[in-house]
């Protein structure tokens, strides 16, 4: 196969020459060009066409945002946020997803060699999953209402599966009796690339007496806070960013923080989230197998699990595990995955009870809720 043919934006100098210095240690990937700012960019990457850009945010002449927005709508490819290391660069950010954005990174900042190790592990494998997800031309705003939601049967035909703007905002599941006498269960959930998305979708279904939720979303430090934020604002049940401690309550749902473990432990009567440092898992921190093994151990027969969209195999032996330990498992399938891969290994290995589609994924875990 053709090496991936990555494009890089961005006004430091020092940062262009480190994410170069680190995309080219990877055989598979091959840096093809730089620019200093959107206008030095358009022109070659028209020239170019990259696989995948890495876009700064901040920048001269013409911000990232801005950018993207006019390169999502005139020229859509696979884009990699870069961003700094702020509560103000991780707001930024999460608008870059709503725009369509591919992913997020930190920029290097690590002067140590274990800290650039892992950075570009996790740089490498972005690369390669943005270069394998689904990018479609961003519907005009003409098509979209006041949130910039498609609307009509042009904006649900034109868009499909673009990240950031492929599905309107869904309506809350009427809770079904069962599920008030069922909270008792736990619901776990893993995501990697499109999942910012996927997630939304998900949760803004969900009513307030859902049983508890985990989840682990690769997405760097600080981002992860400003994500649940995000979807806080736009969902019945209450998100956050777990802290250690949290108890698991119905109607809450926890988002790992980035650089931590989560797990899900019980000291007493009540189970809580377990935050914590340590390596990467399965190249990743947070990791979905570290999540999905405590959730086998701890909740057992009690909880349901959902493998969304994402490259690599994170989760995938842990999902066996629950499956194993009587957990009902749900994967997303492969027509609405932004990537197809941690759900592909997941039901390869036998992990999975059902396979559905994103916007009905929901009503999957509502349903095994109420089971038993």
């Amino acid at each position: 196969m053709p090496p991936i043919r990555v494009f890089i934006v961005d006004d430091s100098v020092v940062v262009r020459s480190a994410l170069t210095k680190i995309l080219s240690t990877d055989k598979e990937i091959v840096v093809i060009g730089t620019a200093a700012d959107p206008y030095e960019a358009r022109e070659k990457i028209v020239e170019l066409k990259p696989d995948v850009i890495t876009l700064d945010i901040e920048m001269p002449k013409m911000d990232g945002l801005t950018f993207l927005d006019k390169l999502m709508t005139h020229f859509p490819l696979p884009v990699i946020m870069v961003s700094s290391l702020t509560r103000e660069g991780a707001d930024l950010t999460m608008k870059a997803v709503e725009l369509g954005a591919v992913d997020v990174i930190n920029k290097p900042y690590s002067t140590q060699m274990d800290g650039m190790m892992e950075m570009g592990i996790i740089l490498i494998d972005k690369v390669k999953a943005a270069a394998k997800a689904r990018v479609r031309r961003k519907i005009p705003p003409s098509f979209t209402d006041a949130k910039g939601r498609p609307t009509g049967i042009a904006g649900i035909g034109a868009i499909g599966r673009v990240r950031g703007m492929g599905y309107a905002a869904g309506k809350v599941l009427t809770a079904p009796p069962e599920l008030r006498r069922n909270q008792h269960k736990v619901i776990a959930i893993g995501a990697s690339t499109g999942g910012t998305e996927a997630l939304r979708v998900v949760l803004e279904q969900m009513p307030r007496e859902s049983p508890p939720i985990v989840i682990v979303q690769h997405m760097p430090e600080y981002f992860t806070l400003a994500f649940a934020n995000r979807l806080n604002s736009m969902c019945e049940i209450e998100v956050k960013e777990a802290e250690n401690g949290d108890r698991l309550i119905p109607g809450r749902a926890l988002i790992a923080p980035g650089n931590s473990h989560l797990m899900v432990r019980k000291p007493g009567i009540e189970m809580v989230a377990d935050v914590r440092e340590g390596p990467l898992v399965c190249r990743h921190r947070p990791s979905v197998e570290v999540l999905f093994q405590s959730v086998a151990r701890v909740v057992g027969p009690n909880a349901v699990g959902v493998m969304l969209t994402g490259m690599g195999g994170d989760g995938s032996e842990a999902m066996l595990a629950m499956k194993k330990a009587g957990a009902l498992n749900i994967a997303q399938d492969e027509a609405s995955c932004v990537v197809f891969g941690m759900p592909k290994e997941a039901i390869r290995l036998g992990g999975v009870d059902r396979v559905e589609h994103l916007e009905r994924i929901a009503k999957a875990i509502i349903e095994f809720c109420c089971k038993r």
